[in-house]
């Protein structure tokens, strides 16, 4: 340390020097996490894609189902009533 400069300034720039190599290091510590995160987003995300349109195609076709069903008993027990009715007159 330089005896010109007073032990506060001293003291002042190698807590300075120290703090901006801390930050240096984080800034790239989260970088490093952030493309690791994108690395493994990437091969996680197409898996779970496909299981959720997986998962969204069998649901649809059940409600399709279900409404299909329901249609067409709705439709035979119109054609019944109407069938009835045709029969008594």
């Amino acid at each position: 340390m330089d005896d010109d400069k007073p032990m506060t300034e001293q003291a002042m720039e190698t807590i300075t020097t120290a703090v901006e190599a801390t930050k240096d290091a984080a800034v790239t510590a989260v970088k490093k996490v952030k493309k690791a995160a994108k690395k493994v987003a990437k091969k996680v995300a197409p898996k779970k894609a496909k299981k959720a349109s997986k998962k969204k195609a069998k649901k649809a076709a059940k409600k399709s189902s279900k409404k299909a069903a329901k249609k067409s008993v709705k439709k035979t027990a119109k054609k019944a009533a109407k069938k009835k009715k045709k029969a008594k007159r």
